[in-house]
């Protein structure tokens, strides 16, 4: 009758002390690698061999050989090892030093990120980047992006998140629009049509009673600020939007901003990786780099404006 596979694993010191002597043919050279006696090494293996219930080594003078089963554990263990060692070395290091792989929100990469790229790549012409857009946090496991930059509250497990900069809510629309309806302040945002983004914190009924007016009904929504933006664009309404999205059409006329009132959220965009990652040189130059693009950006914040504060839920 044969044996089940094993749900439950052998003592692991033992393991890697059967390891290191197996692969040294010494209990005392093993002894010496791990700093240990050549005693403790011969203990652990003997509890790991009557936890097998079988021998692993022949035990001779000066060395030690392995049995047939021992050899076939080593073989294993030689593996296992292995990737363990692989993975502990990606965390401090990188796999792909002249590459740095970002993933962005799609609006944030558009609207911000990409159009300040190229002096980042003339600070470091011999490094290439690739720019993933998408709303999902990456699982780095699985991946090999080296940073993530999202918004939102800043808590996501097992990451180390870095705040990069904070943004404020306000309304917009095409200039053609604005007079069209004639909608230059807050309470003229009943005229219009009201373009909505299903992300949380771009909810209009939210953005009306924190200001304390009143104000008009969705009559589009969109799954994303790029197409809502967009719509905007195309004369189809009034969109709630954030200032780093829309700050550059606001500065060609290609939109403009209704009211002097804006919303300040809690939320803020962030800088995500395992904490290692954040040591690769790659990862801390474009740190430093973003960083100081987003302290200068934020001195592009509209003056003459009153500020509301807001607590947004987490994306």
């Amino acid at each position: 009758m044969s044996k089940t596979q094993p749900t439950r694993m052998p003592p692991l010191q033992g393991l890697y002390y059967f390891y290191q002597a197996a692969h040294l043919g010494s209990f005392k050279a093993a002894a010496d690698a791990l700093f240990v006696t050549a005693a403790a090494i011969s203990q652990q293996i003997r509890l790991l061999e009557e936890w097998l219930e079988t021998p692993l080594f022949y035990r001779q003078h000066r060395k030690v050989t392995l049995t047939p089963e021992g050899e076939v554990l080593f073989k294993h263990a030689q593996q296992g090892f292995k990737s363990i060692l692989n993975g502990v070395w990606l965390l401090n290091n990188d796999p792909s030093p002249h590459q740095l792989s970002l993933s962005t929100l799609p609006s944030f990469s558009q609207n911000w990120l990409v159009p300040r790229l190229a002096q980042f790549r003339a600070a470091y012409p011999d490094l290439s980047i690739l720019v993933e857009s998408t709303t999902t946090l990456n699982t780095f496991e699985q991946s090999s992006i080296d940073l993530c930059i999202r918004y939102g509250g800043g808590r996501y497990d097992g990451l180390q998140c870095e705040w990069l900069m904070g943004d404020i809510l306000y309304p917009v629309c095409h200039p053609l629009y604005q007079q069209q309806h004639g909608i230059y302040a807050v309470e003229d945002l009943y005229k219009g049509h009201l373009i909505s983004d299903m992300w949380r914190d771009m909810d209009w009924t939210r953005w009306f009673n924190t200001v304390g007016t009143a104000g008009g009904c969705s009559t589009i929504t969109y799954n994303g600020s790029n197409y809502a933006i967009e719509g905007a664009l195309s004369l189809q309404g009034i969109v709630l939007a954030r200032h780093s999205l829309v700050q550059r059409y606001i500065a060609d006329n290609s939109l403009v901003r209704i009211g002097q009132v804006a919303v300040k959220p809690t939320n803020g965009y962030f800088l995500c990786a395992p904490a290692g990652y954040f040591k690769r040189d790659k990862v801390d130059q474009f740190c430093q780099w973003i960083k100081q693009q987003a302290t200068a950006f934020q001195q592009t914040w509209p003056d003459n404006i009153t500020l509301f504060e807001d607590v947004s839920a987490g994306i």
